[in-house]
């Protein structure tokens, strides 16, 4: 066990050989000593790691010594959403190596999606036509780094800790004895993780099913090898959810059949080459599945049509049951097979395809939908689109996995020409559960992933094996405190202009008082609208900056920097964004870029059949008290908190949030804070404004605080 006496450097660095500071920060050796005390048993620990604690530094102390200690070799994989931790990551490990030297360094691998990595000019296009372009480039072998071997560049990886642009650059300029050897970064970083001792990417690696079983066979890795990190892991639920929603149209049905038409036509054309026999059973399965999709559709459209006049007056959506949709092509199939009436599957029948096994089925029609290989037609912009016979293999599966039980509900809406169905997962821990008990142990972080229990309890961790711990933060109350408006509501049945106005007043009080830049975060874009139109007229500010849902990664990065000389000038911007989305949760705003935080009201989900399904199935699984906080009130206050965090970034920086709603002081959401936030309370907007005043006369930014 670790001896936890800070001591001097080389105490450190003997008890914890892993640490990247030489001076440990506060909370810090105390989150460290809890991971190593779960992963020595291969047990899970979640860490609500207020910033400043030194999360990163501390989970991959505890998990390099474990790994180390282990008999057998364990890969750490730290699995973040944001690309701009993995550059933190990358520092992180670096300055551990630099504190071991003359010891056995760490040795790390840093990717991002293909995209990202990608040397090819069509990087640049979309996902989803990359994607594509990709997979056709590397089936004719038109693509030369992804043919070009090149095993030196594994070692050159592994060589010390590279950032994913930095192992970019080095295989586009990589010789092999000489001789130019440009080839695949993506391709090859994955190939070198089996030599790693640290692999930072995207939760899609682990917890995608379809990504897990392709990386972790290149990467020569199974689940019992990995010690797992996930950062800001309040959103791993969340990001579960979303890989899980796939969209159903009658278009995407009758393109399915045209798809398989021509598939079937192709299988049938080979047969008739040399050793073409050998594609008769596929051709016969993919007969049949195209026989089963004609026969479909007019199940489908009576189907959709029920739905749009099941709706109420002005309802634009309802629940759809998995059975309806799923008998819809067991109708069909028997159909196709011949059976009507009384008689049985088993019998003899006049169709031209054999009976399925009605457990089979489905089973059977999603695996040749996703094997179907046709060339698309380009879309709109010239390239070519994804089959629609994939995305309607990935629904099948998605219902063979989960719509069995309650975890899965299906929404009908009236979006697109003729609505859509959308799949929605309830339950994130079907997938991550099983994911975490393979592993060898986990450590789940966040600054807002409070309370930890209830991240623990819906992601589906054994409580036997799991402990949760929130931490202390490390910054003293008086740097940040936090402002309560109490004239002022964003409650539905309580808008007025007179207290939109107020609101209003209290960001005005706030800009006037601070000395430099102020963030405004709101619970929508129409609100954000309402509060703080286009041509807002604030004074004080030289310029409003409102979020843009095209800004691209170019853009947010750009942002600090224009706050920073902003200030340096002696001006002010009022930046404004709405809660959950970039500005709050994915920019951090180093080096007192922000002096001052507003958050207007509280992000509530509007009513919906997802939010109704998502709280009986809740209530199911977790009680009713508990329901409504998991399902409601604490998502709402834990995106108030990423935006609370923003400006906060180190121990010596400062800055005042001004909370604009009375309503969060209620018992509803007063428990959803963290236990030592203290809130102040303001009468109106002078107040605020003189507290502010108060504050920033008192409280300056203190960088000597910070350490390293």
């Amino acid at each position: 066990m670790v001896n936890m006496n800070k001591g001097g450097d080389d105490s450190l660095l003997s008890t914890m050989p892993f640490l990247a500071h030489e001076s440990p920060r506060p909370g810090q050796l105390e989150m460290i000593q809890d991971g190593i005390n779960a992963l020595e048993k291969g047990n899970f620990h979640l860490a609500a790691a207020p910033t400043g604690i030194g999360k990163t530094a501390a989970s991959l102390a505890a998990a390099l010594q474990v790994a180390s200690l282990h008999p057998q070799k364990k890969t750490v994989f730290f699995l973040t959403s944001r690309q701009t931790q993995h550059r933190i990551v990358v520092d992180t490990v670096r300055r551990i190596n630099q504190r071991r030297k003359g010891m056995i360094p760490v040795r790390l691998v840093d990717m991002v999606g293909q995209a990202g990595m990608c040397v090819q000019p069509f990087a640049k296009e979309s996902p989803l036509v990359f994607s594509l372009l990709c997979s056709q480039a590397r089936k004719t072998r038109s693509c030369k780094p992804w043919i070009t071997a090149a095993p030196g560049l594994k070692n050159r990886i592994l060589a010390s800790p590279l950032h994913v642009d930095e192992l970019v650059g080095i295989s586009q300029t990589h010789t092999e004895n000489g001789v130019p050897a440009q080839t695949c970064p993506w391709k090859a970083a994955r190939e070198a993780v089996s030599g790693a001792d640290v692999f930072v990417g995207d939760y899609n690696h682990l917890f995608d099913e379809g990504v897990r079983t392709s990386s972790l066979k290149a990467m020569e890795l199974e689940l019992e090898d990995i010690i797992v990190v996930v950062d800001e892991a309040h959103n791993l639920p969340d990001r579960i959810r979303m890989t899980l929603e796939k969209r159903l149209t009658q278009t995407m049905i009758r393109n399915t059949q045209i798809e398989l038409e021509e598939y079937s036509g192709v299988l049938a054309q080979a047969m008739n080459r040399p050793g073409g026999e050998a594609l008769s059973m596929t051709h016969g399965l993919a007969a049949w599945a195209f026989d089963v999709m004609k026969a479909s559709r007019p199940g489908f459209v009576k189907l959709f049509e029920g739905l749009r006049r099941s709706l109420g007056h002005n309802e634009e959506e309802c629940e759809v049951q998995v059975e309806e949709l799923l008998n819809v092509l067991h109708r069909a199939c028997d159909e196709v097979e011949g059976v009507t009436g009384q008689q049985h599957l088993g019998a003899k029948t006049s169709s031209k395809h054999p009976a399925v096994e009605r457990a089979v089925r489905i089973h059977q029609l999603r695996d040749i939908l996703s094997s179907v290989d046709v060339d698309m037609e380009a879309g709109d912009d010239g390239n070519p689109m994804e089959p629609n016979a994939h995305k309607v293999s990935e629904i099948l599966d998605c219902l063979l996995r989960f719509g069995s039980g309650t975890a899965l509900t299906m929404v009908f809406d009236t979006k697109g020409k003729d609505g859509r169905i959308t799949t929605h997962l309830l339950d994130p821990g079907l997938v991550s559960k099983p994911v975490f008990e393979q592993s060898a142990g986990a450590l789940l972080m966040s600054g807002t992933l409070y309370p930890p229990s209830m991240y623990a309890n819906i992601l589906g961790l054994p409580p036997e094996r799991t402990t949760t711990v929130a931490y202390a933060s490390p910054f003293a109350a008086m740097r940040r405190p936090v402002l309560v408006a109490k004239d002022v509501t964003t409650k539905y049945t309580e808008r007025s202009p007179q207290n939109t106005e107020a609101i209003r007043a209290h960001i005005q009080a706030l800009i006037d008082s601070s000395p430099g830049n102020v963030a405004v975060f709101a619970p929508s874009y129409a609100m954000l609208n309402d509060i703080i139109p286009e041509y807002s007229a604030f004074k004080g500010v030289r310029r409003t900056m409102r979020e843009d849902r095209n800004w691209t990664k170019e853009d947010l990065d750009q942002i600090v920097d224009m706050l920073l000389a902003e200030k340096e000038a002696g001006g002010k911007i009022l930046l404004a964004g709405v809660f959950g989305a970039r500005l709050s949760e994915g920019v951090d705003y180093h080096s007192g870029a922000l002096d001052a935080v507003a958050c207007i009201g509280i992000p509530n989900s509007p009513p919906s059949v997802l939010s109704k399904a998502l709280k009986t199935y809740a209530e199911e699984r977790f009680g009713r008290n508990l329901a409504w906080k998991y399902t409601v009130s604490q998502p709402a206050v834990n995106a108030i908190l990423q935006a609370m965090g923003r400006p906060i970034r180190a121990v010596g920086d400062r800055a005042l949030i001004v909370l604009l709603d009375r309503r969060v002081t209620d018992r509803t959401y007063t428990g959803c804070f963290p236990s030592d936030l203290r809130m102040n309370e303001a009468s109106n907007a002078q107040a605020t404004g003189a507290f502010a005043r108060r504050f920033f006369a008192k409280v300056h930014p203190d960088a000597s605080l910070n350490g390293e």
